[in-house]
């Protein structure tokens, strides 16, 4: 490995602490999203028309299984709701509730806040370059794996 790669793999190391710990204060903080559910309730958000879990599983390339369980927890937290289907009564689409919302809004605005704070000194060019080169790393990294088809294995 040369030091340019090693180099990157102790930035990876330091920014994959810096996420954990923003993970943690923001669930002490804004604990309306419980932890290793936020992700899951974005992408319910995204589909606004709804979805099934099926579909869920297949954007998030994750098991549907792990699916499951995560749409479970985030009904119990009455984050998430199930609706008839209309064209197949034995199917529910997930929506997110109001709450979810108002949850979903109250955690953007915190991550906005700590993100305008840590980055008040940077440039507007500086942060466009730090989006572009983080955008082509995780692709990269993706393709480099050979498992951008499944995202299990990296729970």
């Amino acid at each position: 490995m040369d030091s340019g790669a090693r180099e990157l793999g102790l930035r990876l190391y330091d920014l994959i602490k810096t996420v954990r710990l923003l993970k943690q204060r923001r669930a002490d903080e804004r604990p309306a999203i419980p932890p290793g559910l936020l992700g899951m309730l974005v992408q319910i958000d995204q589909l606004s028309s709804g979805c099934h879990a099926r579909e869920l599983a297949h954007r998030t390339r994750l098991d549907p299984s792990t699916v499951s369980r995560s749409v479970a927890a985030l009904v119990a937290h009455g984050l998430v709701e199930r609706r008839p289907d209309p064209t197949d009564k034995r199917a529910t689409f997930l929506a997110v509730t109001p709450a979810g919302q108002a949850a979903l809004a109250d955690t953007h605005g915190w991550y906005g806040e700590v993100l305008e704070r840590a980055l008040a000194d940077w440039t507007p060019d500086e942060l466009a370059a730090l989006s572009a080169a983080l955008g082509r790393f995780t692709g990269d990294i993706e393709v480099a794996l050979g498992n951008h088809d499944n995202l299990e294995a990296a729970r």
